[in-house]
């Protein structure tokens, strides 16, 4: 058996590994560094390739939450990863919880996914025009969100909440919007905003460089409080174009909402003529919004992201109407492989039960 050891990085080691990773891939992929069975721990390389990125990259890292300032510890690089398994450039083996945040929900590397992607390299990595595969992945993803009734792909998370809270402006004709504090929508400006404390507050920037005259039109307001988001619709009569939140809560801690929470900030919403947000869907609770964003879980692993609902407020989108939105790698055809075929894996009977790698 494996001796697993709990490290100050945030994620267990495994000290034995039993085979290396390329025995266990079904598409061979060279990897730049051999793994071992040597149970002395060491972040040698880690360190040395960690300080050379400082000189190249802000901080390191090209995203804030890989440089362990909330952790601790030195900054794992990493090689490669495989079903549950990570090795790092040193040849260290962790077991990931994380699977990349999201769209490794059948571990890293499935075999299926990889040998698709590899088809569909064959191809091209990116058209810059329509493809067939941008049908395929569009029609699995209204088949499974009921809110969805049009879409259109883009290649984030951010970008999908950005493009969602433009619609809802441009649709509404009106400027305000609500979220609720704790709850992370990407990093677009009008999102970086900081929560007060009390009831509700008019939001402040809470990045450097955010424009106040952007986040001046954003209202914040504490998850799961009634009161605040009617106190907020009266004092902002007329001027509030959308509602967005995640229906669980998962950037903050896990919050579930209360029972009558969803129930009512539908209600408001259809009362003020705003449009009801759901941003990363995690579960439904029977209640319909107007828009649904989507982000990197339904790319298998591959930068892609959505924002979809009513046809009638999508047709607002150009080239059917004057809200633009555009992007040259949309729906470019390795991020609709691999969504498809992770996809088609959610689908097939028990495989979510199924503990991968």
């Amino acid at each position: 058996m494996e001796a697993l050891a709990s490290t100050k990085w945030g994620v267990w080691r495994s000290k034995a590994p039993s085979a290396s990773h390329s025995d266990r891939c079904a598409v061979r992929m060279q990897l730049s560094v051999p793994h071992s069975t040597n149970n002395d721990f060491s972040l040698r390389k880690s360190q040395q390739a960690f300080t050379l990125s400082m000189d190249l990259m802000p901080g390191g890292v090209n995203s804030p939450v890989r440089a362990f300032k909330s952790v601790g510890g030195q900054p794992i690089v990493i090689d490669s990863v495989k079903g549950s398994r990570m090795w790092d450039i040193d040849g260290n083996e962790y077991i990931h919880y994380v699977g990349s945040w999201g769209p490794a929900i059948f571990g890293h590397a499935h075999d299926k996914v990889l040998a698709v992607l590899a088809e569909t390299m064959k191809k091209g990595t990116s058209f810059g025009a329509p493809c067939l595969l941008e049908n395929n992945l569009s029609e699995m993803v209204i088949s499974a969100v009921p809110s969805i009734e049009m879409g259109r792909l883009v290649n984030s998370g951010t970008e999908a909440c950005m493009a969602a809270l433009r619609l809802a402006c441009a649709f509404t004709a009106k400027q305000k919007i609500i979220k609720f504090d704790g709850c992370y929508h990407g990093h677009a400006d009008p999102f970086l905003v900081k929560a007060g404390s009390g009831v509700a507050t008019l939001g402040l920037p809470d990045s450097p460089g955010v424009p106040k005259a952007v986040t001046a039109n954003t209202l914040t307001a504490p998850f799961n409080d009634i009161l605040a988001i009617e106190k907020l619709s009266e004092d902002h009569k007329g001027e509030i174009a959308a509602l967005i939140l995640e229906p669980v809560v998962g950037n903050s801690g896990f919050i579930v909402p209360k029972f009558e929470f969803l129930d009512a900030i539908r209600k408001i919403t259809k009362e003020k003529n705003a449009l009801l947000i759901f941003d990363e869907l995690k579960s439904i609770f029977g209640i319909v919004p107007d828009l649904t964003t989507l982000g990197k879980i339904i790319g298998g692993g591959l930068p892609v992201g959505a924002y979809g609902g009513r046809r009638d407020i999508m047709e607002m989108v150009a080239p059917v109407r004057p809200m633009y939105q555009a992007g040259t790698l949309n729906g470019n055809p390795l991020a609709m492989a691999g969504g498809i075929e992770t996809l088609k894996l959610i689908k097939e009977p028990g495989k979510l039960d199924k503990v991968t790698g």
